[in-house]
């Protein structure tokens, strides 16, 4: 059966190779064809960045792979469960199954993998809302303390920055 792989990390401190690596022995293990692996270095909270994971489900609906696999769920998106349920729907209308190598009842049949997607979805929400709160206390005390918060002066962005819109 064909499959594809997609591994996405959210900075570049984080390490591609280590999901993909693991993923390519478990195809292997499964005995999957391997057609095609997404990369991305991408945030998922917020939507419309994951350019390689736009390419993926055009793929997908094209019929070119039957197996999508990844690290975790929320690799797919931090966006909450509506978000993960969405993405895995059409897969699943497509022909496509999702499987998750940390989430192995993403085998599951029927609702009751339905309630454990989103499930799995409000967990990562939730993670990431978490942490950005962590990381703004953070700066704001840094702030306080009369530390200097962000970029060295004279860095530049090694990619053109998108501006949030106000």
């Amino acid at each position: 059966m064909k499959a594809a792989i997609y591994c996405r990390v959210s900075t570049a401190d984080q390490d591609l190779e280590a999901q993909e690596g693991v993923l390519r022995e478990w195809a292997e293990l499964r005995g999957l064809e391997l057609v095609r692996t997404y990369r991305e270095q991408e945030s998922a909270w917020k939507g419309g960045h994951q350019q390689q994971l736009q390419e993926l489900l055009l793929e997908a609906q094209r019929g070119k792979f039957k197996v999508v696999l990844v690290w975790a769920l929320d690799r797919l998106s931090r966006e909450g469960p509506l978000q993960i349920l969405t993405l895995v729907h059409n897969l699943r209308s497509w022909g496509v199954k999702v499987l998750s190598h940390q989430e192995p009842w993403t085998e599951a049949p029927g609702e009751l993998g339905d309630l454990l997607l989103a499930l799995t979805g409000w967990v990562a929400r939730m993670e990431s809302q978490r942490r950005s709160e962590r990381t703004k206390v953070g700066m704001e005390r840094a702030r306080r303390e009369g530390r200097r918060v962000g970029r060295p002066k004279g860095s530049k962005d090694s990619k053109p920055r998108r501006r949030a819109r106000a």
